[in-house]
């Protein structure tokens, strides 16, 4: 069997899926695509109602919070009608589920929104959380955080499997209410907290996954910070010195002074510097090696929790990829047949690749010929932003750009306005060459149609050549152009070019 059959050469349809997250700190509506093993946004909107701010010592949600929800729900209502979504799971949590009045919200709130909510337990909450996490990010190992507005989930990830979790009543809302908005007092209740968690004992010398939107916004000043060239949160990845250096900083800071930094959301500078400091504490009891930021999260691992187990296993960034090609190549059949083509020079006793590379390679073969439409002169530059900006999962920095590198390249490319090969080793960056000189004989040979690579041979011949293998029947796709880029393609391994017609 082929790693790609089942695959669909239509083009994918739109079949959207609503998650609505009632959240300590906001109301989000965000549509997918389709449920799908890495569905794509259509559209994302959230309102910040503030609905845990005060629970912590009242014990009720706050009533103009409660109204400004409701107000919301009833907008997603409408607009899921206009999108189209025939399936809406929507879920609340630690808010809903603690305050006295949190039943009776949620009546509301389902009479609001058209649906049936979800008030998720602690336990269910960690488990989603984590389940986006590992969809997002299928290598993860380490422990998934989530920090909510009222709460922080833990959960130990390895194998790609879930293990042990717990959920502390810490998150900045919460924080900004049992400590009178005083970093200090919160800085002891949170040490109270994480003293006694036995699972940062198994965070020492692993990668802290840090999923929420606050995280998300620290992972954003620290991008800026040291001019990072990819802006791009998912899989994002700080050391555990760095992460402990900007939370420590943005801890200290006031909310107004938050207001100025450029670089974050201004909706959350109230919360900002408790949710710095809860990963701060995490760092110092936890002693992480580094700290990857996930985008993925609890809606994310909702859906991926309703799919079939076969498509649960599939590669997230694989799937991904044939999306695109399903969409912008000229015929995703051929970028089948170009994954088949270029196998033929890798491998024992060819040219060497571990696993890894073996898949980024796939995943560029079907990226190759999304940039065909724009013009000549932009068709490099144009997949180098859509490949290195693409919602893509399943990959970290370095290989999304190889990917868009290698495209890049295809395009002949030469300078690029962002540095994105600070990124990536000399070794990636001659292979992204090499895979581009590949795909340009290829692309010469077949028009980019399928049908024509299965019968051209290419291959490591004897005495250090490179053969390209023509059958009689085509022997006039020879040509000037031909032996050119065949030329081009074995001085780059430092073979030489030989034709057969055979």
């Amino acid at each position: 069997m082929k790693w790609y059959d089942g695959f669909r050469t239509v083009p994918p349809s739109y079949r959207p899926v609503a998650v609505v997250d009632i959240g300590s700190n906001s109301v989000r509506l965000v549509v997918y695509d389709g449920l799908r093993r890495s569905p794509s946004p259509i559209f994302n909107e959230k309102v910040l109602c503030g609905l845990g701010k005060g629970v912590a010592i009242t014990g009720r949600l706050n009533e103009a919070a409660i109204a400004r929800a409701l107000q919301e729900l009833r907008r997603f209502k409408t607009l899921v009608r206009q999108i189209g979504v025939k399936e809406i799971y929507a879920v609340a949590t630690a808010a809903a589920r603690e305050a006295k009045n949190g039943a009776e919200f949620i009546d509301l709130a389902e009479k609001a929104l058209g649906a049936g909510i979800n008030v998720l337990t602690g336990k269910e909450e960690a488990r989603f959380a984590a389940l986006g996490v590992i969809a997002g990010i299928p290598e993860a190992d380490g422990i998934a955080g989530d920090l909510g507005g009222g709460s922080l989930e833990l959960v130990d990830l390895h194998d790609g499997k879930l293990h042990d979790g717990i959920t502390l009543p810490i998150g900045p809302l919460r924080l900004i209410d049992l400590s009178g908005g005083s970093i200090e007092r919160a800085t002891h209740i949170v040490d109270e907290y994480l003293a006694k968690a036995e699972i940062l004992r198994h965070l020492n010398g692993r990668t802290f996954y840090a999923v929420g939107g606050t995280w998300r916004n620290l992972a954003r000043i620290h991008m800026a910070q040291s001019q990072y060239p990819l802006h791009v949160l998912h899989h994002y990845m700080m050391t555990g010195q760095q992460a402990g250096a900007i939370s420590d900083l943005v801890s200290g800071l006031t909310s107004s002074s938050l207001k100025d930094v450029k670089d974050m959301s201004k909706s959350r500078v109230e919360t900002m510097p408790f949710g710095a400091l809860v990963l701060n504490r995490l760092l110092h009891y936890g002693k992480a090696k580094d700290v990857t930021v996930s985008v993925y999260g609890v809606r994310e691992g909702l859906l991926y929790s309703k799919l079939p187990r076969r498509k649960m296993q599939s590669d997230a960034l694989l799937a991904s990829c044939w999306d695109y090609a399903r969409r912008y190549a000229r015929s995703p059949a051929h970028e089948l047949e170009l994954c088949d083509w270029t196998d033929q020079l890798f491998g024992k006793g060819k040219i060497e690749e571990n696993e890894e590379e073996t898949r980024l390679r796939y995943a560029s073969c079907l990226l190759a010929d999304i940039g065909w439409r724009a013009h000549p002169d932009y068709r490099a530059d144009r997949s180098l932003g859509m490949i290195s900006q693409a919602a893509f999962v399943g990959v970290d920095h370095p290989g999304r750009v190889f990917l868009a590198l290698t495209v890049f390249y295809r395009y002949e490319g030469e300078t690029m306005k962002d540095d994105l090969t600070r990124l990536l080793d000399e070794r990636h960056i001659e292979r992204a060459h090499l895979l581009s000189s590949i795909f340009r004989l290829a692309y010469i040979l077949s028009a980019a149609m399928p049908g024509m690579l299965p019968k051209i041979g290419l291959k490591l011949g004897d005495n250090k050549t490179l053969v390209l293998t023509i059958p009689k029947k085509i022997k006039d796709l020879m040509g000037e152009r031909v032996e050119k880029r065949l030329a081009g393609l074995a001085f780059e391994i430092g073979r030489t070019p030989k034709v057969l017609i055979d």
